[in-house]
């Protein structure tokens, strides 16, 4: 029987990067969180720990610092993709290049005074190879709750369920969506933005029967507000709310009192895709 080397890579995780754009007496702040993985011919090193063709991550690192500097940081997808495309165009060992960069929002408060934004994280996750590049862009940790206009009932029914039908119920969820660009270029921000906005809007607007037919109108709707983008994936943990028992107190409840569940909880996994889109160029998932 052999052995031989599998599949591999390494980088740099987790670079925290925060840059202040001095504009005048006005700033812009940026908050990222930036991760490289590089793949290629890293055999030797694997096998008889042979260096020669292993850049040090610790250089990776400072190229994420140098290049803020000397190109600035601005929208995660740019920088990302100048990241990978450097890597790959001058390091002939490396084939293959990953950049996933965690975006922190900050809110102005005034002309240099800011808030942190806690109810999301930005995402972007950039593979550029010698022959392809792919961008997917992202939110995580996105909370929505609907108070009614969602039903679940009809269901599969057998020895082991307990669980009521339910008519009028609360649907909550922390949304976590990938969203793969057909192409490399445009205006990120917008992009980003109304991406974003196209998931909310069909949270609102969509009468729920099930957490699934929720996920499927919320790709839908992004990918018909934004023809840039090929495929939506979403993860959706279903926030269960329980309606409290308030009997023993001698007290009713129409269904507005409620114990927020931590777990376990249902997940809904799915991808809503353009029959004509261009195949995805390396994995990716949530």
């Amino acid at each position: 029987m052999g052995i031989v080397l599998g599949p591999n890579r390494y980088g740099k995780a987790e670079t925290r990067l925060v840059q202040v754009h001095r504009d005048g007496e006005t700033h812009g702040l940026v908050d990222f969180n930036v991760s490289i993985a590089l793949s290629g011919d890293l055999t030797a090193t694997h096998l008889t720990g042979d260096n020669s063709g292993v850049l040090p991550t610790d250089t990776m690192k400072n190229t994420v610092y140098a290049f803020a500097r000397e190109h600035g940081a601005g929208e995660p997808e740019a920088f990302a993709l100048l990241l990978a495309r450097h890597f790959v165009a001058t390091q002939p060992q490396v084939q293959g290049a990953t950049v996933s960069i965690e975006s922190f929002a900050w809110d102005r408060l005034g002309p240099h005074s800011f808030r942190k934004r806690g109810d999301f994280t930005r995402t972007t996750v950039v593979s550029v190879s010698e022959t392809a590049t792919q961008v997917v862009s992202g939110v995580s940790g996105l909370v929505l709750l609907n108070s009614t206009d969602s039903e679940f009932h009809g269901f599969v029914e057998d020895g082991y369920t307990t669980l009521k039908p339910a008519t009028d119920r609360i649907l909550a969820t922390a949304v976590d969506a990938r969203w793969r660009h057909a192409g490399d270029g445009g205006d990120w921000a917008v992009s980003f933005q109304g991406a974003l906005d196209a998931l909310l809007a069909a949270f609102v607007a969509t009468y729920s029967y099930s957490l699934q037919q929720t996920l499927y109108a919320m790709g839908s709707k992004l990918l018909e507000a934004r023809p840039e983008v090929a495929e939506v994936r979403l993860a959706l943990p279903n926030k269960h709310h329980y309606p409290a028992d308030l009997s023993p107190f001698g007290l009713d409840n129409p269904n507005e009192v409620f114990i927020a569940g931590d777990r376990p909880y249902g997940l809904i996994e799915g991808s809503v895709v353009r029959d004509d889109a261009p195949p995805a160029t390396a994995g990716w998932w949530l």
